[in-house]
């Protein structure tokens, strides 16, 4: 019966190299060091589309990331989903006005088409593009109505843009309903802004 003899150690530019079981041989010629191989077991990174996503884009089971001024960081999306883990990620008090203010944004144009871009919620009417977006800031919601200076009265915040004006909520400034809501009926009725 033969006997295997241990398999010694093969040297590389004075290195002992050891291989792997079920590793590739190298080519003849080539030289194997302990670097290549370790580069060669190293993981491979998950690509981006292997991250499990939730309906809506967001990513499943991932505490929502604020960048600056406490805005959401929420996956570009179309539709009601997107919008939501928006307002869900909203922190403190602009939770709850978040959703006020979706409640009534719902409820002055129903059926309104729904998206989130450049991490702020979008509201318009399908093919006729956006008319009023939503930010966060540190210490407030900017309402932007990007046709604002149609609308009557004019909304009080003021734009670089010839055409949009904002609304800014502040938590211990009062809200008037009634006038959002007509701005945003008003709004729903003028060209949209497309983006």
């Amino acid at each position: 019966m033969a006997m295997e003899t241990p398999r010694k150690p093969a040297k590389a530019g004075g290195k002992d190299v050891v291989g792997k079981a079920g590793a590739k041989a190298p080519r003849p010629g080539t030289v194997r060091t302990e670097s290549s191989a370790r580069k060669q077991s190293a993981p491979l990174p998950v690509p981006k589309t292997a991250v499990p996503r939730a309906p809506g884009g967001g990513v499943t089971g991932a505490p929502p990331v604020l960048l600056a001024g406490g805005n959401p960081r929420i996956a570009k999306g179309e539709g009601n989903g997107p919008v939501q883990a928006y307002i869900a990620a909203m922190p403190g008090w602009k939770r709850d006005l978040g959703r006020r203010l979706d409640a009534l944004i719902e409820r002055a144009v129903p059926g309104v088409h729904k998206a989130v871009k450049w991490n702020s919620p979008l509201y318009g009417v399908e093919g006729d593009g956006w008319f009023l977006g939503i930010h966060c800031f540190t210490k407030y919601i900017k309402v932007a109505f990007f046709r604002g200076m149609s609308l009557s009265p004019v909304p009080p915040g003021e734009s670089r843009s010839k055409d949009t004006r904002y609304l800014n909520l502040r938590e211990d400034e009062p809200f008037d309903e009634k006038q959002f809501l007509d701005w945003v009926r008003q709004a729903s009725r003028l060209p949209g802004e497309r983006m």
